[in-house]
């Protein structure tokens, strides 16, 4: 399997996949790079993305990240969720520092994945989090599967997370954010291969590297023009140069999304 999904649950995944790197080219779920939180990026605030959410363990600790879309749903990486049930897992709104108390707290009572969905380099790795009870926050707008368009190779994109600062080492803790260029389906083909599913995944990132999502950042929202529009998936490595980070593309999974938003 090509490809690392960034998702870090707790250090004895972290080591047990550390072991399995150095046996086979890539595997899961961890990191064989030595990035920074979303890489090259700047710190910022759930104040600015209110709806940016951590994805935490019953004890709040966060492992992935997560887009509000309405009051009590949140999207995500079915990478993320695959294991989990609604006792282990907990959805945190307004909290800038991994440390911090304050902020929203809920639990969640359902957790749709994709039904198709078997491994990240597979695609249909797209999640849906049912909140127990609402969040006090605003939420982001999401593509409609019309908006294709909006992956037009060198478009600006933004991602959010609280990544890895090293390979294997802990998250940042504030929340980062980056900008990042979409690229085109032939260039992401040409790093990944068959890995690449082109109705299912986007890339984005420099082909000289230095800016990307990575471990800890898995679910967290790709977003275009304010809008999210990718959720992140996977990447070989992190920051590297010809290897952008894999997006969920969302239009294809927008009608799915939406059947959960209202239900």
């Amino acid at each position: 399997m090509l490809g690392l999904n960034r998702v870090k649950k707790n250090a004895a995944v972290v080591a047990a996949t550390a072991v399995a790197a150095a046996t086979a080219l890539l595997s899961a779920p961890t990191a064989v790079a030595a990035p920074q939180p979303v890489v090259g990026g700047t710190t910022t605030t759930t104040t600015a993305y209110p709806f940016m959410m951590q994805i935490t363990d019953a004890s709040q600790n966060q492992f992935c990240g997560g887009t509000l879309v309405s009051a009590t749903k949140v999207v995500t990486a079915a990478h993320c969720m695959v294991g989990e049930t609604t006792s282990s897992v907990r959805v945190v709104g307004g909290r800038t520092y991994l440390s911090g108390a304050d902020g929203t707290v809920r639990r969640v009572s359902r957790i749709w994945i994709d039904p198709e969905y078997t491994d990240a380099t597979d695609g249909d790795d797209v999640a849906v989090l049912t909140l127990s009870t609402s969040m006090p926050y605003a939420t982001a707008s999401y593509v409609s599967p019309s908006q294709t368009g909006v992956y037009a190779a060198g478009t600006t994109a933004r991602v959010l997370g609280w990544g890895a600062t090293s390979e294997n080492g802990s998250s940042s803790e504030q929340l980062r954010t980056a900008t990042v260029p979409v690229v085109s389906d032939a260039s992401c083909e040409s790093s990944y291969g068959s890995d690449f599913v082109r109705t299912d995944m986007v890339c984005a990132g420099f082909a000289s590297g230095g800016t990307d999502t990575c471990q800890g950042d898995s679910g967290g929202p790709l977003l275009i023009g304010g809008v999210l529009a990718g959720i992140t998936s996977w990447g070989e490595g992190c920051a590297e140069a010809g290897h952008p980070g894999v997006y969920t593309r969302l239009t294809t999974f927008s009608s799915l999304v939406t059947a959960q938003v209202t239900s």
